[in-house]
């Protein structure tokens, strides 16, 4: 069964208001309707943990703390390597494009997410399609 990879900060994590992060819940209880494994994605370092809420998550999360930034494809190796799976076994949102490509280029079945729409229906048929 395939992983699902979450982007974190801007996607699956929203600012409601200024300085004020929460659970998407929308799309949380999206996620949960799979029982797939899931692993939330950030670049942030430990000081942020706390702002973003990445103590309080409902799936575990990585980070490289900004070394390298996801962007770069040895984030994803790397992620690849510490929990034991290869790219035909997981699929991944991501509300920035550079590190959807970045993703792509090691053969991460990727998806851009438009944070600003909140295209849930995009990203369920993306899930759907690619679970199977």
């Amino acid at each position: 069964m395939k992983t699902i990879l979450i982007d974190a900060v801007y996607c699956f994590i929203i600012e409601k208001e200024e300085g004020k992060f929460e659970i998407f819940q929308d799309m949380f209880d999206l996620l949960e309707t799979y029982s797939n494994n899931k692993i939330i994605l950030t670049s942030a370092s430990d000081d942020k943990r706390e702002l973003f809420g990445l103590d309080k998550m409902p799936y575990e999360v990585f980070t490289l703390k900004h070394n390298p930034e996801k962007t770069d494809p040895e984030y994803y190796k790397t992620l690849l390597n510490k929990f034991s799976l290869n790219k035909d076994e997981v699929i991944y949102f991501e509300h920035n494009i550079e590190a959807v490509k970045s993703a792509q280029s090691i053969g991460i079945n990727s998806y851009y997410y438009d944070n600003d729409k909140k295209d849930l229906e995009g990203l369920k048929n993306f899930l759907d399609k690619n679970l199977k």
